[in-house]
């Protein structure tokens, strides 16, 4: 029974198209008007090349300090929303814990499994959860209403971590049965509208789905049908052919590229780093511009500090390694000479008060000691596979300096550095992880070699 039974039926329909209105309106503002937590954060996973892994439980605080330490992984995917998702309870996914990642390096992959595609075998999952309507009518309107609901949802959730506009939020499309023209469709009609309402909410569309179906059905459609559907900015390819790069012989070759892709190269196992072992996929990530360095800054008006080898430098030696080394002297406070390239008493007395200032013999000589600790100084942030900028330079300077690795001084963390990382590492008996970390910073700054 109405619980205003005397108001005129014009009255009652216009209220109740009020209510509607209303409730509508507040549903579509609502990722928009919250204040996101922890606003400060960057948008993620940003311009990263590099190594990531993903996992149904996002790890505890203790774990992923531990990896950041000794794996050579950056990236991690966390699942954040969907009903079908294996782990539906996420204990550790918090606005602190996502804050405190981001913080520590870690590129940030947020996952949505909702609806899956009506000939999915496998969902639903629980019962409960919602497969993707295959209905054809008003061209997968019902496919799309869903695509929109689990975006808005998805940056309703991302928003309250502190997951800030401009990141990628990826929906898990899980492996379906391309041939049936229904569940394509309206599987690729999710997806667009998935896209399409997470732009309008200020965040970037990514997709993950096996390289033989989803990611196909997209590239298909990127080709054949380009303005049919709104594709994802990028995708997340499921190809588990071991191989750690972002190609995959069921996508074209242009697809996505550059910046626009990452796979998923190896599927479930356990892996072990620094005694924490988590059961995970390997992934190989090349979003955005990559990890790039930028230019090198000018140092002491132009002086060249990059060499793939640091000679032994003694009395009244010449040349661009003393005018490299007086440069290193000046920025350290020990030498306030001329630039003279001249291995002089001045240079070689403010080479002495460096060993002294940092725990060598009082020597006059510089050598790979001097080189390797000099080259080094600086900030001693973690760094591995996908770090970029002058913290590279100064490790690959020094990295040089201690051996002869002849690592090229490129600013960008990469294969052959660490390569290099992992040398010096076994040379100092410690786990060769290829990870720079602040001890192993210490080593350096020490002249160990």
């Amino acid at each position: 029974m109405s619980p205003h039974p005397t108001r005129a039926p014009w009255r009652r329909r216009l209220l109740s198209r009020l209510a509607v209105g209303t409730a509508l309106v507040a549903v579509l503002l609502a990722p928009q008007v919250n204040a996101p937590a922890h606003a400060e954060n960057p948008a993620t996973p940003g311009d990263f090349t590099g190594y990531g892994f993903d996992q149904c439980l996002a790890p505890t605080q203790g774990a992923m300090d531990t990896w950041l330490h000794s794996s050579p992984f950056w990236a991690v995917g966390i699942y954040i929303s969907g009903d079908s998702r294996a782990c539906r309870s996420q204990p550790n996914l918090t606005p602190s814990w996502i804050s405190t990642q981001l913080a520590n390096g870690w590129r940030l992959l947020p996952i949505t499994l909702g609806p899956q595609a009506s000939c999915s075998t496998r969902f639903p999952r629980y019962g409960d959860d919602e497969t993707i309507n295959p209905s054809s009518t008003r061209r997968y309107r019902a496919a799309r209403v869903q695509g929109r609901q689990e975006a808005a949802e998805a940056v309703r959730v991302a928003s309250g971590l502190g997951i800030v506009p401009g990141s990628t939020l990826w929906y898990d499309m899980e492996a379906y049965d391309i041939s049936n023209t229904g569940c394509r469709e309206s599987a690729l009609a999710f997806t667009s509208a998935w896209t399409k309402k997470l732009h309008a909410l200020d965040y970037v569309s990514g997709v993950y789905s096996s390289a033989a179906s989803g990611i196909k059905a997209m590239d298909d459609a990127r080709v054949n049908r380009p303005d049919a559907w709104n594709l994802p900015d990028r995708i997340w390819i499921a190809d588990w052919d071991q191989k750690a790069n972002t190609s995959s012989t069921f996508l074209r070759a242009d697809g996505w590229l550059p910046g626009g892709r990452m796979k998923q190269y190896r599927g479930g196992h356990d892996e072990t780093h620094g005694g924490v072992t988590i059961n995970i996929d390997s992934n190989f990530l090349d979003l955005g511009k990559g990890s790039v360095a930028g230019a090198e800054p000018t140092h002491c008006g132009g002086v060249r500090l990059n060499f793939r080898s640091y000679p032994t430098l003694r009395a009244d030696d010449t040349g661009r390694h003393v005018t490299a080394l007086q440069c290193l002297l000046r920025w350290q406070e020990v030498y306030t000479g001329k630039l003279s390239g001249v291995m002089d008493t001045k240079t070689r007395d403010a080479v002495r008060a460096y060993r002294l200032d940092h725990g060598m013999s009082a020597g006059r000589a510089a050598g790979p000691r001097v080189w390797t600790s000099i080259n080094s100084q600086g900030q001693s942030e973690v760094m591995k596979y996908g770090a970029a900028g002058e913290g590279v330079r100064r490790l690959q300077r020094a990295l040089n300096s201690a051996s002869d690795d002849r690592v090229p001084v490129t600013g960008v963390f990469e294969a052959e550095t660490t390569a290099a990382v992992k040398r010096y590492q076994s040379r100092l008996d410690t786990a060769a992880t290829g990870v720079l970390t602040p001890r192993l910073w210490g080593m350096l700054q020490a002249g160990k070699v």
